[in-house]
Order: structure tokens, then sequence, then C-alpha cells
């Protein structure tokens, strides 16, 4: 048969425009719970529209930022579990604002795969939605893809953009530190989502997803698919206090080269790297691959997700804030 008479429909070249029609139906629901009085727009249209409440700010700045969750996809397909990704990649975005002293006001987010499967979409925007509404977010819209032989069957990616806003006037952007600051950590809840492309060499090469790891009390899946935590509603508490003069969020590069991206040039970081006790999964990469030292402590937060960079004479406050929460807290160096 020529190909003039050999009729191609898109449907046939992998792309399926009903079942993207029927995602973007069975999803509206639980994207309008993220939305309040600021959004103008519905889900589906061309541009999502939002607008911010600017009463009580001076000089506002819009801040943003845009990040995707890595090779951790992977452990999500292994593992047959795509809730916990979109909380991932929400809290993330949420954190590097945060850390700026800005408060989030919308997300956006991009998911693309080879053949849109209803249920996997659902999960994963169930899991931005879910972090949307705790980190008080709009989810104001979004892109769904579907790109046959650019994706194996059963995967995807995501990517996402967060807006927020904070007077210019309380920027926090490291200016403020000085020599005698105190570095106060706060806990991780495990790999969060960097470090994956080595943690998965390791553990995959001794262990299934599904294997129960005694030292970890939990399966390896369990364990890598940990949600990356949010610390807005630290963050939100300690700006307050005076002496708070920057944070650090603990991504890829480890503490050290997350924290000198807010330490002034002419200062250096002296962290004691045994003050806190690590979570059991950096112990188990650690032995399990002969992993060097300077390797782990470049590629992973080690068990400390957030830092915050104080003057020495508001530790107190900001350690009684901090318990108040029931968050436990470590100081773990100081600025020299």
């Amino acid at each position: 048969m020529s190909s003039q008479s050999k009729k191609f429909t898109y449907k046939d070249s992998g792309v399926d425009i009903e079942a993207g029609e029927k995602m973007v139906e069975s999803i509206k629901g639980m994207v309008r719970q993220t939305h309040n009085d600021a959004v103008l727009s519905d889900i589906g249209g061309f541009g999502g529209f939002f607008h911010p409440d600017l009463t009580g700010y001076n000089d506002p700045v819009f801040v943003s930022s845009v990040d995707g969750v890595g090779t951790k996809l992977i452990v999500a397909f292994k593992a047959r579990r795509y809730d916990t990704v979109g909380q991932d990649l929400v809290n993330h975005c949420v954190n590097d604002i945060a850390v700026c002293g800005a408060d989030p006001l919308f997300f956006l987010d991009y998911f693309s795969t080879g053949k849109l499967e209803q249920e996997v979409g659902y999960q994963v925007v169930q899991g931005f939605a879910r972090a949307c509404r705790q980190n008080g977010v709009a989810l104001i819209g979004g892109e769904t893809a579907e790109m046959p032989d650019i994706y194996s069957e059963g995967e995807f990616d995501l990517a996402g953009t967060i807006v927020g806003i904070i007077d210019r006037e309380k920027i926090i952007d490291g200016r403020h530190i000085q020599k005698g600051d105190l570095l106060l950590g706060f806990p991780s809840s495990g790999l969060h989502t960097n470090g994956y492309s080595l943690a998965r060499k390791v553990l995959f090469s001794t262990y299934e997803v599904d294997d129960h790891v005694d030292e970890l009390d939990m399966t390896v899946g369990e364990a890598m698919l940990a949600v990356h935590r949010s610390y807005l509603p630290i963050i939100r508490e300690l700006r307050k206090i005076d002496g708070v003069h920057g944070f650090s969020h603990v991504t890829g590069g480890g503490i050290i080269g997350n924290t000198k991206r807010v330490v002034p040039d002419e200062l250096t970081i002296q962290l004691e790297w045994g003050a806190w006790e690590e979570p059991p999964i950096f112990e188990l990469i650690r032995n399990l691959g002969n992993v060097p030292e300077g390797d782990m402590r470049a590629t992973f937060n080690l068990g400390i997700g957030l830092i915050a960079i104080v003057d020495a004479g508001s530790a107190t406050q900001v350690r009684e804030r901090a318990e108040g929460m029931d968050e436990e807290i470590i100081e773990i160096g100081k600025i020299a």
C-alpha cells in the first residue's frame, strides 16, 4: 500500500487527544480546591490569572523558581507509586523561594509522558494539589504533553514553576551574615530530591525496590520516596526574629555547596559534621557503595534540609520558636 492511500491519524502516531481531555476533566475538582479569591481563571484556559492582594506591601517584588524531580522519578516508576513526586516538586520549589523570605502565591506544572495513563496522571496531579493546599499555594495552570518516542513506556517527566512575593526591604539574601553567626539545622525527611543517580546506582545494585531493609525499618522504595519536606512554616516564624540573617535550602551540592550561595565571599563556613545523627539511608549508601566521604557531602543533604544562619545573640529565641513548633533544631556550625 502506498503512503498516499494509507490514512494516518494523530492517535495512530501515539497521541490521544481524547485521553488528554478526560485527564483535564478528572483533575478539575482537586485543582479548584487549591484556588482562592485571587485566582480569576479556571483550569483549561490559555493562561492562568492571579490577582494578588498588595495591601501592606511598600515595594512588592515577585520571586520565582523552576525545578524538576530528577531521577527520583525512576524510583517511582519501579515502585509504581506516583502521588509523592508531585508533592516533592511543589515543596522543593516552595522552599527555594521561602529561603529568600518570599510567600508563595501560585504554581504551574509541566507533566510530559510517552503515553498518557489516566490513573498515573491523576496521582501525579493529586500530589501537586495536596502540596499546594498544604503550602497555601494556588495551582493555576499546567501542561500535560503526550510525546511518544521521547519516553519509554511507563515513563514521564515533571517540572514546575513557583511564583511568590516579598516586600523589597524584607528580602533575605545573606547580606547581613557576619563572623560569629551560628548555623542552626533542621532535619530532612531523607534524600529529598537530590543525589538519586548515585543513590539508585548503589542501592539497586543490591536491593529491589520492594525489599525490606532492617536498617531502614521499611522497604527501599519507601525510604527513597519519602516526601521532600516543606520548610515554609518554619521560615515564616523565624524570619520575624531580628538576627536571622539567612537561610539555606540544602539541595544538589550538599550542605556546604548550598550554604555558600548566601554567605558573603569574605566569610567561611565551619561545619561540625558529627553534630547530628544522619538518617539510616545515608549510612547504608555510604557503606554499601563504599562512597568517598567527599562525594557523600557534595551529593546529599545527609539529614539536614534547612539551615538558618543567625546572630549568636538571637540563637536562644530561634531555638525556643522552633521548639514551640515541635521542630528539632541542631547547632551544626558557625561563620568564620
